[in-house]
């Protein structure tokens, strides 16, 4: 693990300390101190190794299972959870139930991390395709808590307030791997999660992409630009999907005055990304980390915008309490090439092993291969209506991110997860 000296104060954009994320706004408090979220990811928080106790007193003692990861036999012994991180008591007429569509992958895993810790009443729908249990396992059993293995292509009843639907392969593997069943998660499964709305009257938002722009001719994307799109290349199947969603949701909107949000979300890292679904950020980390080369495909010349997640977490929430019921682009408008990030990651990997005192034997080089089919070569958000309807913008540097990212892989892979 890193030392806590190495764990050094965190900055924003503008120098200011971060201490508390998210914010009150819309008449929903969404701030909570920044440090009970990151203990929900950056302590192994499901395994110690068998030679390594948390101290007495300690917040890992007192919130963390007591898994014992046993490295000579690459063996795990599990537990259930001593004690559940505190959460808000909240008021009856203040606490929501709250539907999470792929509350289980990436992004879900740390909006449901947030929702908990406000004291909401959670409820997570996943298949687990491409999401895992054990990015929510520290709320399994929690009164608030609910988790559902459940395809969202097949109806599902509750009663809620508000449905965040993020139930979707997001990486090109994964939603390469069967471009049929992704065009019908998109489909099928916003069509139930909206009817879902309909009969409760929820709040809907729906998480769609920056790939509705496909390879986008205007530069900066507003939200009024149509879009450049293959319909029958590789990636159709998830822009395509998620153009019909689109479609399908103000259908609901207009038609039976379902109440909806549409986030077009763009490049978001973060712990807890999925290091092998082929992204840039987790494929730099983990090979930087190991020691291997860092592949950049193409010339490194495509530009790229990186959002961290909590900014993403903050933005979800805000646009779900607020009136905003047009598109929202939900992304970090600096811009890199991919060969500037590759060098960036680099530096940063050798900052935290040099601080951890695990510096590598031989510097990690950039290697260039061909670059794959319709792959966008310019990628970046215009926010100015995510900062106008909802005073939202990025408050987390790319290199504050990654840093925070690079200790969550690194803690991974001391405790045998990666």
């Amino acid at each position: 693990m890193a030392s806590s000296k190495s764990q050094s104060r965190i900055l924003d954009k503008s120098g200011k300390e971060i201490t508390t994320v998210g914010f009150e706004r819309f008449g929903f408090d969404s701030e909570v101190p920044f440090d009970a979220v990151r203990s929900l990811y950056l302590q192994p928080h499901y395994v110690r190794s068998a030679n390594a106790s948390p101290k007495p007193g300690s917040q890992s003692e007192e919130y963390q299972s007591d898994s014992i990861y046993y490295p000579d036999t690459q063996s795990i012994s599990y537990t259930t959870l001593a004690r559940f991180p505190p959460v808000k008591l909240l008021p009856p007429e203040k606490r929501k139930r709250i539907l999470v569509t792929g509350g289980a992958g990436f992004v879900g895993s740390h909006l449901v991390d947030r929702l908990m810790l406000l004291g909401h009443e959670v409820t997570v729908l996943d298949n687990f395709f491409t999401g895992a249990k054990t990015t929510v396992s520290h709320w399994v059993g929690h009164p608030n808590f609910e988790l559902v293995r459940h395809d969202v292509v097949e109806p599902y009843m509750t009663e809620c307030d508000q449905i965040y639907h993020l139930a979707c392969p997001a990486s090109p593997p994964h939603y390469q791997f069967n471009s049929i069943k992704t065009v019908k998660t998109s489909f099928m499964g916003t069509l139930n999660m909206l009817g879902l709305a309909k009969r409760t009257k929820a709040r809907f938002l729906i998480t769609s992409t920056s790939e509705v722009y496909g390879d986008p001719e205007v530069h900066p994307q507003p939200e009024d630009y149509w879009g450049h799109v293959n319909p029958i290349g590789p990636r159709a199947c998830y822009d395509e999907g998620k153009r019909v969603a689109e479609t399908l949701t103000y259908g609901y909107h207009h038609q039976n005055g379902v109440h909806v949000r549409v986030a077009r979300i763009f490049n978001t890292y973060g712990p807890r990304m999925n290091p092998y679904d082929g992204r840039v950020v987790s494929n730099f980390i983990i090979q930087a980390l190991r020691g291997e080369d860092m592949t950049v495909y193409g010339d490194g010349k495509q530009t790229r915008s990186f959002q961290f997640i909590h900014d993403l977490v903050d933005g979800l929430i805000a646009l779900m309490n607020s009136d905003e019921t047009r598109p929202v682009n939900v992304g970090n408008p600096d811009e890199f090439t991919i060969g500037e990030f590759a060098e960036l990651v680099r530096e940063i990997v050798e900052k935290v092993q040099k601080e951890d005192g695990t510096p590598l034997a031989r510097r990690v080089q950039i290697v260039y291969k061909p670059i794959p089919k319709d792959d966008p070569q310019k990628r970046r958000p215009d926010i100015t209506r995510a900062k106008q309807v909802l005073d939202w913008q990025p408050r987390w540097s790319v290199r504050m991110g990654l840093e925070e990212m690079v200790r969550y892989y690194k803690a991974k892979m001391a405790e045998g997860s990666i």
